[in-house]
Parts: C-alpha cells; sequence; structure tokens
C-alpha cells in the first residue's frame, strides 16, 4: 500500500495547507484534489483547492472548485464573495454582479464577519455600486415613460421585474404556517380591482372611526394583545409585543366567533364586514378587530397561516412616520383608503410617531381562489371536523 493510499484526507489537507505557506501552489492542488477524491462531500477542502488553484494564477480551476462547493451549499457566503472577486479580476461585470449581490444578501444575516471578510464585502459592495448604480440607470433610462399608459398592477408588475432584475430588490414567497392552497399567486399586494367593494367600506370610513374612538375610550374587558402565547411558546420573535397592548386588538369577530359586546356597539361596522363576501368558517374565520399600534412599536418580521384568504386594512387613524412592508415593497396607509395583501408573504410594520394609529383589519377569501374553489375548501375542513381532525389545518 503507498502512502498516498494509506493517506486520510485530514492529512491530505494538512499537507497541501502546507505547501500553500511554503509558496508551492501547484504541490498543494494535488494534495487538496487526493483528498477530495477521498471525500468528495467535503466542502473546506474545495474551498482549500480553490484558494490553491487562485494561488496557482489558474481560474478555471478556481472557478471549477467554487462552483463545486456551490453545488454542495448554495448558501455558502465565502464561496460567493470568492467568485465575485474572481470574475471582477476577469473583468466578467455581469457574472461578478450576480455572485456579489449573493455574498452580500447572505452577510446580511450573519451577526459577526472577520475583519477580512467584512473588508472584501465592502470591497463587493462598493462594485455593486458602481457597476450595478451604471446598470440601473440605463435600463431605467430604457423605461423612461414606457408605462405612462399602463393600468395600475401592470407598472407594480414591471416597476418589481426591473427592480428584481437589476438586484434592487429580491422576490418573497409564500409561507403558510398552515393550510397551503397550490398555484395561487404569490403577489405582496392584491391589486383593488378584485375588490369592488372598497369604494364603500371606503366611504363608511368616517363612521367606522368614530364607533372605534367610542369603544376605545371605554373598551373594559375588550381590548387585548394582539400576541398571547401559550406558556412556554416560542416567544423569541415576540418577546418585545407577548401579552403586550403595544399591539392591541378589539375584535369584532375571532376566528369565526362574534364578539356580541363589540358588535352591539359598532353596528355600522358589524354592517359593512357583514356586507363583504368574506370566507365564515366556523371556529375559524373571519378575524375582524380595530388593530391598534402605539408609539414606538414594531411589528416584527413574520408570516401568516395560509394563503386561502386576504388579508385587509382600512386604515382609520394613521400620524406621519407609520409604514407597512409586505416582501419587498414598503407602503404608508392612507386613512380612508382600504387594500388587501397576502399576509404569508413576510411583513412588519413601524408607527414611530408619538401617537397611536388604527386599522380595521379583515380576512377575506384570496381573490383568484374560484367560487368552487372556496367550497372545496368549506367541505375540506367539515371533513377533518368530522373525524375529530380539525387541529390538522389552521386558518
Amino acid at each position: 500500500m503507498t502512502a498516498q493510499a494509506s493517506a486520510s484526507p485530514v492529512a491530505l489537507n494538512s499537507a497541501g495547507l502546507g505547501a500553500l505557506r511554503e509558496g508551492h501552489p501547484e504541490t498543494a492542488i494535488r494534495h487538496f484534489m487526493d483528498a477530495i477524491a477521498l471525500d468528495p462531500q467535503a466542502v473546506p477542502l474545495w474551498m482549500n483547492l480553490a484558494t490553491a488553484h487562485r494561488a496557482a494564477n489558474q481560474s478555471d480551476g478556481e472557478l471549477k472548485a467554487l462552483e463545486a462547493v456551490l453545488d454542495l451549499d448554495r448558501l455558502h457566503v465565502m464561496a460567493w464573495l470568492r467568485k465575485g472577486q474572481l470574475h471582477q479580476r476577469e473583468q466578467d461585470d455581469a457574472q461578478a454582479l450576480s455572485a456579489w449581490r449573493a455574498a452580500v444578501q447572505l452577510a446580511d444575516s450573519l451577526q459577526t464577519l472577520a475583519p477580512d471578510i467584512a473588508r472584501d464585502l465592502a470591497a463587493g459592495k462598493a462594485f455593486l455600486d458602481a457597476r450595478g448604480g451604471q446598470l440601473v440607470t440605463a435600463v431605467e433610462a430604457a423605461f423612461d415613460g414606457f408605462l405612462d399608459e399602463a393600468d395600475g398592477q401592470s407598472q407594480r408588475r414591471v416597476d418589481a421585474f426591473v427592480k428584481v432584475a437589476t438586484g434592487q430588490r429580491q422576490v418573497y414567497s409564500n409561507q403558510c404556517a398552515g393550510l397551503y392552497y397550490p398555484f395561487l399567486p404569490a403577489d405582496e399586494f392584491f391589486d383593488d380591482h378584485h375588490f369592488p367593494w372598497f369604494e364603500e367600506l371606503n366611504a363608511k370610513a368616517d363612521a367606522i372611526r368614530a364607533e372605534f374612538e367610542a369603544l376605545y375610550s371605554d373598551p373594559g374587558e375588550s381590548l387585548q394583545p394582539y400576541i398571547r402565547l401559550d406558556k412556554g411558546g416560542p416567544e423569541a420573535q415576540w418577546s418585545d409585543l407577548n401579552n403586550s397592548l403595544d399591539w392591541g386588538a378589539l375584535f369584532l369577530w375571532e376566528f369565526g366567533r362574534p364578539n356580541e359586546a363589540v358588535l352591539a356597539r359598532c353596528p355600522v361596522t358589524a354592517k359593512a364586514v357583514r356586507s363583504i363576501p368574506s370566507a365564515f368558517i366556523p371556529g375559524r374565520a373571519p378575524n375582524v378587530m380595530f388593530s391598534i399600534l402605539r408609539p414606538g412599536a414594531h411589528i416584527p418580521p413574520h408570516t401568516g397561516v395560509t394563503n386561502t384568504r386576504a388579508v385587509v386594512h382600512l386604515p382609520l387613524i394613521v400620524p406621519e412616520n407609520c409604514s407597512f412592508r409586505v416582501g419587498g415593497e414598503t407602503r404608508l396607509w392612507e386613512e380612508r383608503r382600504a387594500f388587501a395583501f397576502d399576509d404569508t408573504i413576510e411583513h412588519e410594520a413601524w408607527n414611530k410617531s408619538s401617537k397611536f394609529r388604527a386599522i380595521l383589519m379583515l380576512d377575506v377569501w384570496n381573490p383568484h381562489l374560484s367560487e368552487i374553489e372556496q367550497k372545496a375548501i368549506l367541505n375540506y375542513f367539515n371533513a377533518i371536523d368530522a373525524l375529530g381532525f380539525g387541529g390538522l389545518a389552521k386558518i
């Protein structure tokens, strides 16, 4: 048995690192390749091989090693960083932009970075600002006046397309904690044309606000924290809001159950909600509430339960410096103007003012569901409830 055949990946890796330190990259390449032959799934060996190829000025070999790393781990920050550097050296700006975008985006989720990595990432960000900025300017110039005659939905989608293509925003997908319905579009905000009843709801906003203000001035036991986690639950994300009235709720319906005490004091609101084509599923839907966000409060990024619904906000009291993000789009609430969004796409909210913010929040069917699909969902719940399996599907 030869010495090489008996060597372990660890020993071969150590020999390769020694050769690199002594300035013999070709020898290091042989050691690392022998180690990889014994353990082809070892990401550190591939990274070391890429380093040896770079020291030997062998760009093709370095690129192949880095791509092998990313085949094993698409979230490897250092592999993307090194690819960015390599393509930048080779003056392949398009590939460099793509690699640096991935490296910077992944690095943003890391809490600490070694000084040399932080320095390299700063150089990558500078490259993105310079060359990426040129790309953005050129593309935006090509679209100047392009959307003047487009409808609102087309404007949103084309704007998102351009921003995604030029690296200015990312695309968010559905994350359902409960019932997932396949093949529904994963749009952040639903277009208003899906909800022809918005106009009538907006017209009642002042009367609804008056009922809210009267209720909020003397809520009794109806006002409660929106976040009420079970003891021992996963509280880290919600530690600041758990059992706190910083995000308070006055429920008119909760999981389909009417709060008669509140409904009796809000007849205009109750009638408006009953006139909406909502999803009434016993024990599950709708949820309808006045949502109150106190000064300085922040609702952290989170996702909802099911994409079978759309969540509607009717802003009632909105001080300055209040905003709402769904996916890659941030909006300001406008009093008396309802909108709908998909809450299974990551979203968060801020109240950076010195006054409270209040909205009417309610669930309706996802507008992309046909009537027969809505009935199918109801049939599904009836079936599992009859078997006592209702806890399998949240909504």
